[in-house]
């Protein structure tokens, strides 16, 4: 929860939009505004004080503990210019929430987190659990000295500037190990814990158990990413307290798909109890990995049976790849998720000129794999190849990756050992039509004149259809030097069922510096005004001229009321 905090008209008015903006995030605190800091602090995860810096560094110094468990507090001075991320800029969320705050205020975030400020990812922001000398090798990172990372195990990581060698290390492991001198140990969730348990097993036995089968094993229970169990132990009450206990969720999974899995050690009592021959061990195996621990059984003080049994496996880490849409290149018209992206993915792979288009917006320690137009095969397989190494990888694609882009190709290379992310980017043709005015009002299709990829006879097809089912036509790739004559064949076809006067939008470089549009008709086009850079749009026979903009009405009445009037 946010707390909101004011003490003027101004910071009010401020304060309540984003109560409106966020009313499940948000919880206004009235009265006294040092009595409403102290019961926010104390209630919420994060503040946000609309007062000046030095009134709330007073109101908070001595409420202030441990940066790990003090809430985020960001300041916003009354006219709303700036949004401070004042205390807890990573632990406690408040830089990103200076951002948000900037999105929808219109303030200027405020960030002077030394990592943040250079655009170094904080050690301790990565997600897992940290140990060690974190302000050390974090300086270290922002002084360029030699960083080593050495991975025990691959796992996807944000960019960060780190070698083989180096004074200062970053340890990824999942193993139970001090940290050494000038090291941060990172513990990535690697390791799932199969848990069977009778019915009324004791909640200490169950975690008694799990934590004697991580320690024995030399593993570390802060990389502990989830208990496993069968569906017909999810309200087992020892199961539920122990995961509880331990910080983690509980997954269940059928008889039947546990029955499924391959296991070391059978055995007749859980294939009699609940239909599968193995628990522990199969609930922890079931999206495969390395069994580290076989089954083994809880150990009672009074010589009574086991109650509880588990199994330990080390799930490998799985690749990040995120196929990006960059927009039609404007940088206001690339969206904050494809950003985050961006700025999160340990390697870049695109189109040199795309590149080029978003390289400030590149974090230190990325690696760019660029190469040049015709390559996309090539570059949709490196993308996949380096996600199945482990790593967090962007592939952009201008406009919406999955239009004419890169998601298809990448896709098409992908398999389940990946998680790919789509990120949407807006089109050229939504550009092309924002700039016309409206002609994709109602039905509307994209068509590819590009004969690269598909046989012209099937595209040619399409442009008929599209024309006899009076469709509104967008046109990708209408002409290249080499490749002059289909857009006229195309305006041809269309010009079987749509009047010379149907309008016609030409846009070249959507939203881009040189951007150029004009309105014409089909009768008038010229096709070679038009290159690769250009959309071109033409409209149905409802679509009409109104004001020099192109308009295509949401229904057919409007179109029968007007042709009454001519």
């Amino acid at each position: 929860m946010i707390g909101l905090i004011s003490a003027t008209a101004a910071g009010a008015a401020a304060r309540d939009r984003l109560a409106v903006a966020w009313p499940d995030r948000t919880r206004v605190y009235n009265g006294p505004v040092k009595d409403a800091v102290r019961r926010a602090f104390a209630e919420c995860e994060q503040l946000v004080c609309f007062l000046a810096t030095g009134a709330v560094v007073r109101l908070i110094a001595p409420l202030l503990g441990d940066k790990t468990s003090d809430p985020g507090v960001v300041c916003v001075d009354e006219s709303g210019r700036f949004a401070v991320s004042l205390v807890g800029g990573h632990g406690g969320g408040a830089n990103e929430l200076a951002r948000e705050i900037g999105e929808l205020l219109g303030a200027e975030p405020v960030v002077t987190t030394a990592t943040d400020a250079v655009g170094v990812p904080g050690l301790d922001t990565l997600g897992f659990p940290v140990e060690g000398d974190v302000a050390a090798v974090s300086r270290a990172l922002l002084d360029g000295e030699p960083v080593a990372l050495r991975a025990e195990l691959d796992w996807p990581l944000p960019p960060l500037r780190v070698g083989a060698e180096g004074s200062y290390a970053i340890r990824l492991t999942d193993r139970l190990v001090e940290p050494a001198e000038h090291e941060v140990v990172l513990r990535p969730p690697s390791l799932v814990v199969g848990v069977g348990a009778s019915k009324g097993a004791p909640a200490d036995e169950v975690l008694g158990l799990v934590k004697s089968a991580l320690r024995d094993a030399g593993l570390s229970p802060a990389s502990l990413a989830e208990l496993a169990t069968v569906d017909a132990k999810a309200d087992e009450p020892g199961i539920v307290e122990a995961a509880a206990r331990l910080g983690v969720p509980l997954v269940t999974h059928s008889a039947e798909e546990l029955a499924a899995v391959e296991v070391p050690n059978p055995s007749d009592a859980p294939l009699a109890a609940v239909g599968t021959p193995s628990v522990a061990e199969a609930a922890a195996l079931v999206h495969g990995g390395e069994l580290l621990v076989p089954k083994r059984k809880s150990e009672r003080a009074d010589g009574q049976p086991a109650m509880a049994t588990c199994a330990v496996v080390r799930r490998p880490g799985r690749g990040r790849l995120a196929v990006v849409g960059l927009g039609p290149g404007a940088r206001d018209l690339l969206t904050p998720r494809a950003k985050a992206e961006l700025q999160g993915a340990s390697v870049l792979v695109g189109l040199d000129q795309y590149v080029d288009q978003i390289r400030d917006l590149v974090r230190p320690g990325t690696r760019v794999l660029e190469s040049g137009l015709g390559a996309e095969e090539e570059r949709a397989r490196t993308a996949v190849e380096e996600a199945r190494k482990g790593q967090t990888v962007a592939l952009i694609g201008s406009g919406d990756a999955g239009v004419y882009a890169m998601a298809s190709p990448a896709l098409a290379e992908a398999s389940d050992d990946i998680d790919v992310i789509g990120v949407p980017g807006v089109t050229a043709a939504l550009a092309a039509a924002a700039i016309l005015g409206a002609p994709l009002g109602h039905d509307h299709v994209s068509i590819s004149l590009s004969d690269l990829h598909t046989p012209w006879e099937v595209i040619e097809r399409r442009v008929r259809a599209a024309a006899e089912a009076d469709i509104v036509v967008t046109f990708y790739n209408p002409r290249s030097r080499g490749r002059d004559w289909q857009l006229p064949k195309a305006l041809t076809i269309l010009a079987e069922h749509r009047k010379p006067t149907t309008p016609v939008g030409v846009v070249r470089n959507a939203s881009r510096p040189d951007e150029s549009s004009r309105l014409t008709t089909l009768g008038s086009l010229d096709p070679a005004t038009v290159d690769m850079m250009t959309v071109v749009t033409v409209g149905n026979t409802a679509t009409r001229d109104i004001a020099g903009r192109m308009v295509t009405p949401r229904g057919y009445r409007w179109q029968a009321s007007q042709e009454g009037t001519e």
